[in-house]
This record gives structure tokens, C-alpha cells and sequence, in this order.
């Protein structure tokens, strides 16, 4: 596993009947076999490699507790969160409240989006990259100050 994790494609998946679904074999090398699963943004789930966790529980624990709206989002994403091994076979249990939060019944997405990587409900995945194909030039614009 090297130092800088980097997950990239989109791979269609389906969970099983005991709520498993199969992690991309691209990825599992740099996830390593425990890992985090938690609540993410736009109503997927976002899944980190241990030591990626660790380094944003450090930065979440530095937030101000005297501010509501990081309490909130520590609370939300903590309560989320998950420990999760992998399989002999390459796949993980999504946790009931996961799949509840992210819409997630049968088909779905796993996407790799750099340091994390995410999985949608397949309807939600297509309605939100369809919506966002359309915005992507001028997101790109837009990140030209960013040196991008």
C-alpha cells in the first residue's frame, strides 16, 4: 500500500442478499482490508482507507466546538461512520443505516474520486452525473484560480 492513495474510474455493482457489495479489485490494494464507511455529501456514502480516516478525524477533532455548525457536521459524520473488513472475496456489508441514508436497494455505483471512494444508488449516481455533465465546463472554469 503506498503513501498517497489515489482511486479513480466508475464500476457498476449490485449488492447481494446479505447486503455485500464487491469493492472494485483496482481498489482494494491501496483501501487495505479495514477501512471507514461513512455518510457523504449528495447522498452517497464516502469510504476511506484507514490512514486517510485517522488524518481527517484529526482535522475534525481540531474544529471549534463552539460552533454549531461544526458540531453538527462531527456529529453527522461520526455517527455514520463505520468500521469495515473486507471479505475473502474482495466485498463489505454496507450497514443498514448506510443504505438508508444513500438510497441504496440494489444497483449501484462505485466511484473513485481521489483520496476516497464513493458509492451512490445506480439512479442517483446517474441523475446527479447527468446533471453535473452539463455544469462540468463551467465548474472547470470556475476552478481556474485554483491553479487548476
Amino acid at each position: 500500500m503506498g503513501d498517497r492513495c489515489v482511486f479513480m474510474g466508475e464500476y457498476q455493482h449490485s449488492l447481494d442478499d446479505k447486503a455485500r457489495i464487491t469493492i472494485p479489485a483496482k481498489f482494494r490494494e491501496d483501501l487495505g482490508s479495514s477501512f471507514v464507511m461513512t455518510r457523504g455529501l449528495d447522498e452517497c456514502l464516502f469510504v476511506y482507507p484507514r490512514k486517510d480516516w485517522e488524518n481527517l478525524e484529526a482535522k475534525l477533532r481540531a474544529m471549534p466546538l463552539a460552533r454549531g455548525d461544526a458540531r453538527q457536521f462531527i456529529r453527522f459524520f461520526f455517527s455514520g461512520a463505520s468500521e469495515c473488513d473486507l471479505d475473502r472475496q474482495g466485498r463489505v456489508v454496507v450497514p443498514v443505516n448506510l443504505r438508508e441514508y444513500a438510497g441504496i436497494t440494489q444497483d449501484c455505483v462505485v466511484i473513485g474520486v481521489g483520496a476516497r471512494m464513493e458509492i451512490w444508488d445506480a439512479q442517483r449516481w446517474k441523475s446527479y452525473s447527468t446533471s453535473a455533465q452539463g455544469a462540468f465546463s463551467e465548474l472547470a472554469s470556475g476552478l481556474v484560480d485554483l491553479d487548476f
